[in-house]
């Protein structure tokens, strides 16, 4: 068994589906590395969905108005998780942020835990969520080959710029992973 509390971020429809402004093109890849991820966690692991906000304020107003498509309430049909992890995700976590390292999330993971990501996208929502965790002194682990960004080049620069903060965050596969050649600390 691995250790740690295994995060799958936003691997919901409007980033699977190739007609979504937000498809992600990998997404299936990264979704295959989800599914090899998701024994060795059994019971510890969160999914989040991104939501919109009821009514967005300050900056968020300005992205929205961008994206006007995205401002659906909550049990839209894009924003549900893909039916191939919606009946797994026994716990789920909803924000309207990019980064969901939430109160919640802390204290699941606890103050020693180690947090692992994996999903979408690496360039927006994994990489916010890793440098919010590990500024609040959490071990993060990127699975680089379970997560997938805007597009390639976006998705190696992302995880370029989170292997910079190792110790605290580090990028590695589900191999690796799985074989336990990570290491805490």
């Amino acid at each position: 068994m691995t250790t740690g509390r295994l995060t799958v971020i936003d691997m919901q429809h409007v980033f699977a589906d190739p007609d979504s402004p937000w498809a992600t093109p990998r997404f299936a890849q990264a979704a295959e590395g989800v599914r090899r991820l998701l024994p060795a966690f059994e019971d510890r692991v969160t999914f989040t969905r991104f939501l919109a906000p009821h009514g967005p304020t300050g900056a968020w107003r300005a992205y929205y108005e961008r994206w006007p498509f995205a401002l659906r309430p909550p049990d839209a049909a894009l924003w549900r998780l893909t039916d191939e992890f919606a009946d797994r995700a026994h716990h789920v976590l909803d924000a309207p942020t990019f980064g969901k390292w939430t109160p919640e999330l802390a204290s699941l993971v606890g103050p020693e835990g180690r947090l692992v990501l994996a999903g979408v996208s690496t360039d927006c929502c994994v990489l916010s969520t890793a440098l919010a965790a590990a500024d609040a002194g959490t071990e993060v682990v990127v699975v680089a080959d379970a997560c997938a960004g805007a597009d390639d080049d976006s998705h190696t620069k992302a995880l370029y710029v989170m292997d910079l903060y190792r110790p605290l965050i580090r990028v590695t596969t589900v191999a690796e992973l799985l074989e336990g050649v990570v290491g805490r600390g």
